[in-house]
């Protein structure tokens, strides 16, 4: 079958093409285009520790070789090194080993053994198919890619621009049409990357996702419906995530580690867990990337890495609380419910009570030697990747993060609890810093501030502050009021400190970039028909050129009335309120 390329255009993203119908058949969004990049960064980074995990193993291996009888290596390697690779159980290694297999059959399981295939790479949610088609192109070392779907037009569109991008993309990428859960629920530990990319939340798909995963397999996964995970109907993220979020200045950072404590549970139904690398809250969406290992043991840690967060009403004091704890017993470890409650009934700063969200993920988000080396692979392939501006500034704002600390404050909503003038970000985190505590920023937020200073700290140095930049009075019941009338037990110190700016900040490298173009951010599902209401997403001129477009078509066929639409100019109060109902939504 011929296509009439006048219907399509061509997408040209890295190092693929894509054709894409005009008529909104199958979803694409231009703004992706950032995490498309992440993830090329993550999964190469993959490859070459999966590579360098992979040869440490073979070493190892052959160190206790010589220590040894062969059917004792033998056993061993079936034990621990196969499940890995092979997604096998131990126990049907052991019976191989027990029955003896012939000197024929250890060559070849021994030649098998060494060597590493490339790994193999299920797109669940697949829709144009660019993503796999960029992976399969771009990143040198990978094996097939699996991209699925259960939409006809989507599977359609995938296999016409797998075809579009030549043989290289025809031997490495099937499209199939099918329900993703049921596809990775019927091959568990059969993929060493799994990429969830949904639009909306992926709830629905994780049971099945940690599942499909490789033990040391790469799990990689996308929100986008932020307004749910970042407080705006609290009863819906409960419902689908299993936690509660509150609607603070870190509300973004909350929604990744809501989204990894879900992934967590749902590994723990199949005594698995889940070790994050790399956790990114870009644009409109958060992006975590985990890998995935089965222990049932290792699996008991799990209540330490959760916490309950009690956010106070009047001030912007938070405060975790540990679901578990543990204890050591004699040449064993001893697990037990957290102590609690960690806060009292009412906030010891301005005496307003708490709201309790949570559990949310509490340990920490990314792994500093996985961001080192996505972040300098990045820079030595900077001609590669499309939007290498935007992930690099993000690469190199979460690795000067503080990795042990969740969650931030935000220095300017101290100020307004205070009703005062806000200390510039140098200043505030120099005397954090010359209080003997740690500080940093926070990728989510520009001003946002990281540290490990108590609350009691922070609001003595926001005492010190006023005290040479006077406010007006309040009334006393008002939270700034409270806390001002209080004396501070630390007479802070504003000297600039040596380390009160980054690394990147002495070197003015840009990390937090505005957007490249108008109405970037979330786009019309495929299949919708655009209207007038749409302006907030795509803007005036695509509206105006697709309702013409219609108008035309309409003209041409003769096929009685003319279709009407709204005037673009007649719906601008219904956009105004539109668009400040979803201002509202973002920065919630």
């Amino acid at each position: 079958m011929e296509i009439d390329l006048n219907d399509y255009t061509v997408i040209k993203e890295g190092e693929a093409e894509i054709l894409m119908h005009k008529k909104n058949k199958v979803f694409f969004n231009k703004a992706q285009v950032n995490n498309r990049d992440m993830s090329i960064a993550v999964l190469r980074a993959y490859i070459s520790k999966r590579k360098q995990e992979h040869e440490a193993m073979l070493s190892k291996r052959a160190r206790s070789t010589g220590k040894m009888p062969e059917k004792n290596v033998s056993s061993e390697i079936s034990r621990e090194e196969t499940p890995i690779e092979n997604g096998e159980t131990n126990e049907e290694h052991e019976e191989t080993s027990q029955d003896g297999p012939n000197e024929a059959v250890k060559t070849t399981y021994e030649s098998a053994r060494r060597e590493l295939k490339p790994p193999r790479v299920l797109e669940a949610l697949s829709a144009s198919g660019l993503r796999a088609l960029r992976y399969a192109r771009e990143v040198e070392g990978i094996g097939q890619v699996v991209a699925l779907d259960n939409d006809p037009a989507s599977v359609e569109a995938c296999q016409r621009n797998i075809k579009f991008n030549g043989l290289m993309s025809t031997s490495k990428v099937e499209s199939h049409l099918t329900d993703a859960r049921v596809h990775m629920l019927t091959n568990p530990k059969e993929f060493d990357v799994v990429d969830l990319d949904p639009y909306g939340a992926p709830s629905i798909f994780l049971d099945s996702a940690v599942q499909s995963v490789a033990d040391g397999g790469l799990l990689m996964c996308t929100a986008t419906d932020m307004a749910v995970l970042c407080g705006a109907n609290g009863e819906v993220c409960y419902s689908k995530y299993g936690s509660y979020p509150l609607k603070g200045k870190y509300c973004h950072e909350m929604a990744l580690r809501i989204l990894l404590a879900s992934i967590e549970s749902h590994a723990n139904r199949y005594k698995r867990y889940i070790v994050p690398v790399l956790s990114v809250q870009m644009d409109f969406y958060v992006r975590v990337f985990v890998r995935v290992y089965t222990s049932a043991s290792a699996m008991k840690n799990t209540p330490l890495k959760l916490s309950y967060v009690y956010q106070c009403i009047g001030c912007d004091s938070f405060h975790l609380q540990s679901v578990g704890r543990s204890l050591p017993r004699n040449n064993s470890v001893r697990y037990q419910a957290g102590v609690g409650p960690v806060v009292p009934q009412d906030c010891t700063h301005c005496g307003k009570k708490y709201n309790m969200g949570g559990p949310i993920w509490s340990a920490p988000i990314h792994d500093q030697e996985w961001v080192t080396s996505v972040l300098n692979g990045v820079k030595s392939m900077k001609d590669r990747y499309p939007a290498y501006d935007k992930i690099c500034s993000v690469l190199t704002t979460i690795s000067e993060e503080l990795l042990d600390v969740p969650l931030f404050l935000s220095l300017h909503s101290l100020s307004g609890t205070l009703k005062c003038t806000s200390p510039s970000a140098a200043m505030f985190r120099s005397a954090v810093m010359n209080a003997k505590y740690r500080v940093s920023g926070s990728h989510v937020n520009p001003l946002g501030i990281k540290t490990d200073a108590p609350m009691e700290i922070v609001w003595d140095i926001m005492r010190c502050w006023v005290k040479n930049h006077p406010v007006k009075a309040q009334p006393p019941e008002h939270p700034g009021s409270v806390i001002l009338s209080k004396e501070p037990s630390l007479q802070a110190d504003f000297s600039r400190h040596v380390g009160s700016l980054s690394k990147a900040q002495v070197k003015k490298v840009a990390r937090f970039l505005p957007n490249p173009e108008k109405h970037w951010g979330p786009k019309i599902r495929a299949g919708r028909q655009i209207t007038s209401k749409h302006v907030s997403l795509i803007g005036h001129e695509a509206v105006n050129d697709h309702l013409n477009g219609h108008k035309e078509a309409g003209t041409e066929g003769g096929g009685g009335e003319e279709e009407k639409e709204d005037d673009i100019t007649e719906a601008e109060p219904d956009l105004k309120r539109q668009k400040k109902t979803e201002d509202i939504a973002s920065t919630s």
